[in-house]
C-alpha cells in the first residue's frame, strides 16, 4: 500500500512528522495535460503536411523502389483502369533497371497498345548521412494509353 502512495504522493516531513502530499498541484496537472495536447496537435499538423506533400506527387505517377516489379506493374494498371490516359514512372539509382522492366512487362504482357511518350534522364546531387555529396542517376518514363 505504501508503494501506491509513493506513486501518487510525495512524502514530506512537517515538524518531524512524515506526511504525504500530492505530487502535482491541480495547476501543474492542467499545464502538463495542455502541453501533451499541444504536442498531439503539432504531430497531427506535421502528418497533415506530409500527406499534402505526398499528394503533390501526382496520382498517375509511380515511384519505383525496392519492391518486386509486379507490384509496380499492378500500380500502373490500376492508374490506367481508374481512367488515367498517362502514367509517369520515376526511378533513381539502382531502381532504374526495375523501372525499365516495369514498362517492358506492362507493354508486352498487359497493355498491348501502350505508347512511350517520352524518356528523360538526369542526375540528382544527394547528401549522404556523413555530409558527403554524391550524384545519383534518375529516369522518368512517360507512357500513354490511346
Amino acid at each position: 500500500m505504501i508503494s501506491h502512495y509513493t506513486e501518487k504522493y510525495k512524502s514530506l516531513k512537517v515538524n518531524g512528522i512524515d506526511c504525504f502530499a500530492p505530487r502535482f498541484t491541480i495547476n501543474q496537472r492542467k499545464r502538463k495535460y495542455n502541453m501533451t495536447e499541444e504536442k498531439k496537435t503539432e504531430g497531427k499538423q506535421k502528418k497533415a503536411a506530409k500527406k499534402e506533400t505526398a499528394t503533390q506527387v501526382s496520382e498517375n505517377m509511380v515511384l519505383i523502389g525496392r519492391k518486386p516489379v509486379m507490384n509496380y506493374v499492378v500500380a500502373c494498371l490500376t492508374s490506367f483502369n481508374s481512367g488515367a490516359k498517362k502514367v509517369v514512372v520515376k526511378a533513381r539509382g539502382r531502381a532504374i533497371s526495375r523501372a525499365v522492366d516495369t514498362i517492358e512487362l506492362l507493354r508486352r504482357a498487359f497493355v498491348k497498345d501502350l505508347q512511350l511518350q517520352g524518356i528523360s534522364i538526369g542526375t540528382e546531387e544527394v547528401t549522404r548521412g556523413e555530409g558527403q555529396k554524391t550524384n545519383v542517376s534518375t529516369i522518368e518514363i512517360i507512357v500513354t494509353k490511346p
